[in-house]
């Protein structure tokens, strides 16, 4: 059949990994949003706006935690790589070395912006995603990383999460297992993908071809999760480690101050890039199928920069956080007001002393019309205003 005349018919759609919020959904993303930022304002934390598009360079000579092929790129006019903003710590900690270099430490940052990923096809991971999260920087020791995980605990409190918890690792675990087996580096990033995934059969048949008795320590770490007692088995497998002990002073301080029942152990939490260098920690909610909020201790990025600081500091995902608490019904119109145009700033007036989202202006240019509207749109009442003054009918 001939094609000539045939009109194709284009359905718009959203790129895969992009998402239309509407009504509710979106007054639940900004409830989360000022419930964070408001949190990181009284814990003492200052916004920072930071570019949607950064050189692409700044991430892969920074050892970023997101593989370079997960970041969305784009080529500017000159002809160099930008990205859309893939992190938002890495930018925050240019700024706090480059134009806060004189800055007395320690900073306290907050950001509440979107990042882009690209994620594989088909993988129902979306491309856009809110963040809100704090930077501590130029902070070390146990105080700095109990204020921040004390305060990601809260953050998602304040969201009005019930049944959640944080998962603390740390980064030295892994490479004090993976030391015991004699591999080279390609090796190594496949265990730790292995371990990483708790991808159990594969890392086992993965471990068989090395030393049997160090295998079996390294085979138990992606086991290694759940409460204070993992830190007792991991210590038996792999003998005191300094990182060991960093977790318990931790489990030992979040206990003391209250949040004991919201903390839990994940050793086998590991990251395909070298940028954490401490504690690591996510936290987990009720309803959401991944984690909602991630975080660590980073070191070693700020003075890629130019100027040295240890930090450590966490993101919230805040539309996972949102697609687990119940969607608000959005404000029922109850009312329409009709009025002439001489009357305008009487009727905006009567309407902005309504209840948000119960009254509307009809544009409408005659009562019948007014009142054919409140009809077919389900309003009960039209307010008419005219010579006569205020009155209410009902339609």
């Amino acid at each position: 059949m001939p094609l000539k005349g045939i009109i194709m018919q284009y359905i718009p759609n959203t790129p895969e990994g992009a998402r239309d919020r509407l009504f509710g959904e979106c007054q639940e993303r900004r409830r989360v949003q000022s419930a964070l930022t408001h949190l990181f304002r009284q814990r003492g934390y200052s916004e920072m706006i930071t570019p949607e598009e950064e050189f692409y360079d700044l991430f892969t000579m920074t050892g970023s935690a997101l593989p370079q092929e997960e970041m969305v790129k784009i080529i500017d006019r000159s002809g160099k790589i930008v990205v859309l903003r893939p992190d938002c710590t890495t930018p925050i900690a240019r700024v706090a070395a480059t134009r806060l270099k004189d800055m007395v430490f320690p900073g306290r940052f907050y950001y509440n912006e979107t990042v882009y990923r690209s994620s594989a096809a088909h993988r129902g991971q979306r491309s856009e995603i809110p963040q809100c999260g704090i930077e501590l920087i130029g902070a070390k020791g146990v105080k700095a990383d109990l204020e921040v995980i004390a305060c990601a605990c809260d953050a998602l409190r304040a969201c009005g999460l019930e049944q959640f918890y944080v998962e603390l690792g740390h980064a030295d675990i892994f490479p004090a297992f993976a030391r015991r087996l004699s591999m080279t580096g390609e090796q190594t990033e496949t265990m730790r993908s292995l371990v990483e995934g708790k991808n159990f059969a594969a890392l086992s048949d993965f471990l068989d071809r090395f030393d049997r008795h160090s295998a079996a320590a390294v085979a138990r770490l992606p086991y290694l999760f759940g409460g204070a007692e993992v830190l007792d088995e991991a210590e038996a497998l792999a003998g005191e480690l300094p990182a060991l002990h960093h977790l318990r002073e931790l489990y030992s301080g979040l206990c003391q101050a209250g949040y004991g029942e919201y903390i839990r152990f994940d050793l086998g939490m590991v990251h395909h890039i070298d940028y954490y260098t401490g504690p690591i920690f996510r936290g987990y909610a009720q309803g959401a199928g991944d984690a909602v909020l991630s975080g660590g201790r980073y070191d070693q990025l700020c003075a890629s920069f130019g100027r040295p600081a240890q930090a450590i500091g966490f993101a919230v995902h805040v539309d996972a956080v949102a697609d687990c608490l119940p969607t608000p019904a959005p404000a029922k119109v109850e009312q329409v007001i009709h009025y002439p145009v001489s009357r305008m700033g009487e009727a905006v007036a009567l309407l902005d002393s309504k209840a948000p989202g119960t009254c509307q202006l009809s544009p409408c240019g005659d009562l019948e019309s007014t009142l054919n509207m409140a009809r077919e749109m389900g309003i009960p009442t039209v307010v008419i205003l005219d010579e006569n003054g205020v009155r209410e009918v009902e339609v």
